[in-house]
């Protein structure tokens, strides 16, 4: 069943309807993994008492930034983000909720609640929405002793079945994606297949979504990763979102397209396909505060291995045209259709290529929101900005770029010079800047390209710690 804006009225006659015997509040704390708290229906009354009062849960379980002494917080159920369960044998109904505090107000340190003020802030100082889709980068881990089909190393873009060994579990995500009511733009085999160690193969793929306001492709996210591991599990299959596995093969990245609207018109192109003035403004805001958003996007200490291994990942802060090791790269677009300008059509976006699948989406989201915001209004320094950082422009006078940090340490310090940017207005609190410091300081990985010629064999118990996070 798709999701719909259902009220509490729809879903007392679709429990009845459809015989629901479980609901299932599911919310996303701070690690942004879906979570779940799970009520039976045993008649109207109560279902109307949970769907009216939400449930009292313990805050310092699922946020490290909650007071023990102040520990209690309520889970609120958005009724109109309702859908049915598609991997329980009991009927079950699952309804995404929002964190409330003590006094009934938006829990202030929950991510969700950071962007949706993100994006307020934006929209109300720019009069710009930003809507994003993520391409969704996974390894499927099975075990292979032999195959009729041999596959090639590093060669599995688009390849189809049986070369592909998981086309129709793919597909079948997209269809659970589809019933949810999660907007795929496609899916397909990606570049990545190795084999692993003990006879284990990796093979990847990867799921595009369609163009979403911020805090809906951030649901989204969370939603896909839930279904993905869940179809895995049930083809008894391992997945992985780990931006690196091995270190001689490329890893799992999380680009992120974005379009701006204004009065309902993409701001990315002129009437004629052009890149605006607007969207250069964009992009030196988001160069402008790059390393400090691997603080969000970037969170463990193999997101930099992805950089350095440097196999279609950026390294350096720098933008342009279709060039896959520039941070922010404009794709090739539909130019000669100018219809689709006058749709007001996402097709044409910018795209955004630092984030990996363990980033904490809302957080990167909102701190992307800001740092367009600033971009848009500075416009004379984002320009500069824009133009100075130019990839094209700046091979052609032979000058270096400033390179993105290369460890969760450096990224730690790069958030700490930035912080006053992400709190003011209180966007991001205090306490959230702080515990995001001191969680990426935690893994004291400093020396992690030294580590990689004097201890490889380390690196490598690293890489497989960070196996299954996300």
């Amino acid at each position: 069943m798709r999701m719909h804006s259902f009220t509490k009225e729809d879903i007392t006659e679709l429990v009845e309807e459809k015989n629901i015997k479980i609901i299932n509040f599911c919310h996303i704390p701070e690690d942004c993994r879906l979570r779940t708290l799970s009520f039976t229906v045993e008649n109207r009354k109560r279902l109307c008492e949970i769907l009216e009062l939400g449930e009292r849960v313990d805050g310092s379980s699922l946020f490290s930034y909650v007071y023990p002494n102040k520990s209690d917080i309520y889970i609120m159920p958005k009724t109109e983000t309702a859908f049915m369960n598609p991997f329980s044998s009991i009927p079950t109904l699952n309804i995404l909720c929002k964190y409330i505090d003590e006094n009934g107000k938006p829990l202030n340190i929950a991510p969700e609640n950071i962007l949706l003020r993100a994006e307020e802030k934006l929209h109300s100082s720019t009069g710009v929405t930003l809507k994003a889709l993520a391409e969704l980068e996974f390894h499927i881990i099975f075990r292979q002793d032999e195959t009729v089909f041999p596959e090639v190393t590093e060669r599995n873009y688009h390849e189809s079945t049986p070369f592909a060994k998981f086309e129709n579990l793919r597909n079948e995500v997209l269809v659970t994606l589809a019933e949810v009511g999660a907007s795929t733009k496609y899916g397909h085999a990606e570049v990545g297949r190795f084999c692993f160690k003990n006879g284990y193969v990796m093979e990847q793929h990867e799921i595009e979504f369609l163009p979403q306001n911020l805090s809906k492709m951030a649901e989204t996210v969370t939603i896909a990763k839930w279904i993905i591991r869940n179809i895995c599990a049930k083809h008894g299959v391992y997945v992985s979102f780990s931006p690196k596995l091995s270190l001689e093969h490329a890893g799992n990245g999380m680009h992120i397209h974005l379009c701006g609207l204004k009065k309902g018109k993409n701001i990315i192109t002129d009437s004629k396909g052009n890149l605006t003035v607007q969207a250069k403004q964009m992009i030196g805001g988001i160069l402008k505060f790059a390393s400090s958003l691997t603080a969000f996007g970037n969170t463990t200490p193999v997101s930099y291995l992805r950089f350095i291994s440097c196999k279609e990942s950026p390294m350096n802060i720098c933008w342009g045209t279709r060039n896959r090791l520039a941070l922010i790269r404009i794709p090739l677009w539909w130019s000669f259709r100018e219809d689709l300008e006058k749709k007001g059509s996402c097709i044409r976006t910018l795209e955004f290529r630092a984030p990996d699948p363990l980033a904490n989406t809302y957080l990167l989201f909102a701190g992307i929101a800001l740092a367009v915001e600033y971009g848009l209004k500075n416009p004379k320094k984002a320009t500069e900005i824009a133009e100075n950082l130019n990839v094209e422009k700046k091979v052609m006078e032979k000058k270096e770029f400033k390179a993105l940090p290369l460890s969760c340490n450096e990224s730690a310090k790069t958030l700490k010079k930035d912080r006053n940017f992400y709190e003011t207005d209180n966007v991001f609190p205090e306490r959230v800047i702080d515990g995001i410091i001191s969680k990426l300081e935690s893994y004291r990985d400093g020396d992690l390209q030294k580590r990689l010629t004097e201890e490889p064999e380390k690196v490598e118990e690293l890489l497989l710690k960070y196996l299954h996070c996300g």
